[in-house]
């Protein structure tokens, strides 16, 4: 891959990460003020995902057949265009409909930019690059939400609206001047179905994985806020300085990408998902500003040991049932858990109170623990270093 282009789509990424989550810790406390309960705060926060899930496959296989280029600038206007328009928003049900096309927006995006890297990469070097990916990833996820407190505090939600949109239409822009399609990489020609790559024993584990850890993340979006905002009274700026506290951690996924390449990949995704287990299973108990950052905190250390271990699985699996195929179909796993987690739970927290939506998911994502342990045995690794040079 050439590094301009390379950096290039990482800037967009980082770009578009951090607009997308300049509104989403807040849109509960949004949504709230109009009146939702906390099931339709579930499908707000779930509508974004149902989309995704409902579309990646088939957007995945047509970007191995006809190109990422024209996917990669196609997610970006629609959550330009989806963005824009929550400023005329004006019920819960405007939120739902307007984070369904979000979510089509970014999930297109997102995929289809592992698609193009994953593309490019020599074998051995899958960790190293997909974990640069998801820190710039998740340090752009990290900074929204402390931009979007200070400009929610500032001015209001509608101005942060249209600095989302503002974002993405640079992220836009950008793509279209200084990426360049790639040639076409299509799957083994018997493994060209949409379902081929549950074929892989190691695709089913890592989609275990991803989907309850979906479940997981979706839960924290959704709750935490509310959790801080009414339980812990904590202002829209320190719950935005709270959620970016996970910037330095994740971006040490440029480091835990590499270990992937060298070390046990199968026990970087058991150890980070029981870290992440524990943490969020403590979050009910925590008090104050300090002991809910600490919990927040162990729940992005196990992200960031586990996520690209599971990342580096996906790429060498592409490479035999399609990239595109293969990506689009992890990415599918975390947007499930992303809408079934917030609808699923928000029904509990009506019926039990909050602190059950964060017991629910922590027993969701240790059963998909379990579930990675079995389909994923130990040998499948098949790490070695890569040629010097290679990208």
């Amino acid at each position: 891959m050439d590094k301009k282009t390379f950096f290039v789509l990482l800037g967009t990424l980082f770009i578009s990460m951090l607009g997308m989550n300049i509104i989403s810790p807040f849109l509960p406390l949004y949504a709230r003020k109009m009146g939702a309960s906390a099931l339709q705060l579930g499908f707000v926060q779930a509508a974004f995902s149902v989309s995704g899930t409902t579309t990646l496959l088939f957007i995945g296989r047509l970007s191995d057949d006809y190109g990422r280029k024209s996917f990669l600038a196609g997610g970006l206007a629609l959550l330009s265009i989806s963005s824009a328009a929550f400023m005329f928003a004006s019920t819960p049900l405007h939120l739902i409909v307007l984070r369904f096309f979000q979510g089509l927006g970014a999930s297109t995006f997102l995929a289809i930019s592992q698609a193009y890297m994953g593309d490019r990469l020599q074998s051995g070097s899958e960790g190293r690059w997909m974990g640069y990916f998801n820190a710039v990833l998740f340090a752009g996820m990290g900074s929204g939400p402390l931009v979007g407190g200070a400009i929610t505090d500032a001015y209001s939600i509608s101005v942060a609206f249209l600095a989302l949109a503002a974002m993405n239409a640079l992220g836009l822009l950008a793509i279209l001047f200084f990426v360049r399609e790639l040639p076409r990489k299509r799957a083994v020609r018997e493994y060209q179905s949409f379902l081929a790559p549950l074929k892989s024993r190691i695709m089913r584990g890592v989609f275990s994985y991803r989907m309850t850890v979906g479940v997981g993340t979706a839960t924290l979006m959704a709750f935490v806020p509310l959790f801080a905002g009414l339980r812990l009274g904590l202002t829209s700026t320190m719950i935005g300085l709270m959620l970016a506290a996970r910037i330095p951690i994740s971006i040490c996924q440029s480091y835990t990408g590499r270990m992937a390449d060298r070390w046990n990949r199968r026990l970087m995704v058991i150890w980070g998902a029981a870290i992440t287990v524990v943490a969020v299973l403590l979050i009910p108990s925590v008090a104050g500003f300090w002991g809910l950052l600490i919990a927040y905190l162990w729940v992005t250390v196990g992200q960031a040991l586990g996520i690209p271990a599971a990342n580096a699985y996906v790429v060498r699996e592409g490479r035999t049932y399609g990239m595109g195929a293969s990506v689009t179909m992890f990415m599918m796993a975390m947007y499930a858990g992303n809408s079934i987690g917030p609808v699923v739970l928000g029904g509990i927290a009506d019926k039990l109170g909050l602190a059950s939506a964060f017991y629910a998911a922590s027993l969701c994502m240790a059963a998909g623990l379990v579930l990675f342990v079995f389909l994923v045995k130990s040998g499948t690794d098949c790490t070695h270093r890569p040629e010097p040079g290679s990208i």
